[in-house]
This record gives structure tokens, sequence and C-alpha cells, in this order.
């Protein structure tokens, strides 16, 4: 489902087109990536972009504004695939493959996606995290409840809860991320490369599915 902007916020999303607004939003998701935290100041978002700090309230409002377009940015691609996701042909159980791929490989990409949503829900501004909500926790949290009871219709899945299984995988699929670095140091794993993954996505798939699906629906996705 696409991101639904209510242009009476002042810190909306904008629509970027802009190559400036553009550099503040990479440079601030290169910040969180080499610091492993979304707590980054205007002057090193400037600094690391070569633009002055002045522009983002030019181009965004405000910091809040800037974190909101990096978050627009990040996760439009899954966001606007729900719906689509939901329309195919597949079983309940291949949909369900597919989007714990979709997002893992999200978090691949963008690790500090969770907590940035976090951030932006539970800061001072109760604007920015109205808008969070409505383009990312809400049509999420719609869509495991469609996906869910689609599989449980089919026979497929049991029936659990969709706001414990929103919790169970996005809360692993962070964890890979947010944690590598105290892992790193407890047992000596390397970074998260596409092999780590590929793997966890498989990983994840045996846990989560070990849950949803009924034992006929077992049996037939290892037939």
């Amino acid at each position: 489902m696409a991101a639904q902007v209510n242009p009476s916020v002042a810190t909306r999303v904008p629509v970027v087109k802009n190559s400036t607004a553009d550099k503040l939003l990479v440079a601030a998701g290169e910040l969180m990536i080499e610091r492993n935290s979304v707590e980054i100041s205007l002057s090193d978002i400037a600094q690391k972009s070569g633009v002055n700090a002045a522009l983002v309230k030019y181009h965004f409002g405000n910091k809040d504004g800037l974190l909101l377009a990096l978050l627009e940015r990040d996760a439009s691609h899954e966001m606007t695939h729900l719906e689509f996701l939901l329309a195919q042909p597949l079983s309940p159980t291949t949909k369900m493959k597919l989007h714990i791929a979709g997002i893992i490989k999200a978090y691949h990409q963008f690790p500090y996606l969770n907590r940035l949503i976090h951030y932006l829900l539970h800061g001072s501004n109760r604007d920015a995290a109205d808008e969070v909500t409505k383009f990312f926790v809400g049509p999420l949290l719609d869509f495991h409840r469609k996906l869910i009871a689609e599989g449980i219709a089919a026979g497929e899945f049991r029936n659990v809860d969709p706001v414990l299984f929103y919790t169970t995988l996005i809360g692993a699929c962070d964890h890979l991320f947010f944690g590598r670095q105290t892992m790193m140091r407890a047992a000596g794993v390397g970074p998260v490369t596409d092999e780590v993954c590929r793997a966890y996505i498989g990983h994840i798939e045996q846990i989560v599915l070990g849950g949803l699906l009924t034992r006929r629906s077992d049996r037939t996705s290892r037939s």
C-alpha cells in the first residue's frame, strides 16, 4: 500500500525530486549505518553531504521532516507492493515467504530502518508519529491481518494474533542488524553479508512458518 500523506501536517513527508535534498537523505542514511545509531545531528548531516544545514528547513521543514522523508524513501518499495502481493494468484504460504524475504532484504539494505521508525514514533513530535503510523505501521499491520485471514480460510495457517505476529517478524528482522555488533563481540561472527542475509531469510521462514502453518499445509510445503 502506498504512503498516504496528510498535506496539513507540518512535518509531512515531501516528494524529493531535488538533488540537494537527495544529498541530505543519502548523508543521513550513510551516517546511521556508519554509527549504528539514529542519533545524528543536522550539523553531522550537513558536513557529510556538503550541504548547508539551513537547507534542511527549506527542503524538509525540520529534522523530523528529513527523517520522515528518509523513511518513506527506504520503505516505499516494500510498502507499495503489499496490496500487489495480496492480489497475486499464489498460496498464502508462498506470499508469506515472499513477504519475509522482502522485509529482511529491506533491513539488510537499510539496517537502521526499525530504529528510525521507533525514534519517530516515540519522539516528542506527535505529527511525525502520526505520519509513520499512517504510511508504515498501519498498512503493514493491515497486510498481516489480511494475509493471515487468507491463510486461515485456506486451511494453511493457524489462528494467530496479527499484532503479535507483526511484533515477532519485525523484531526478528531488526535484531539481526541492531544486535550484530553485540554478536560480533560475543560470538565472533562477522558482519551481515549477502550470504548471511540469505541464510537468515531461510531461518526466519522456518521459525515463523513453523509456528504459523497448520500440520496439513506443513506437510504440503515439504512435499
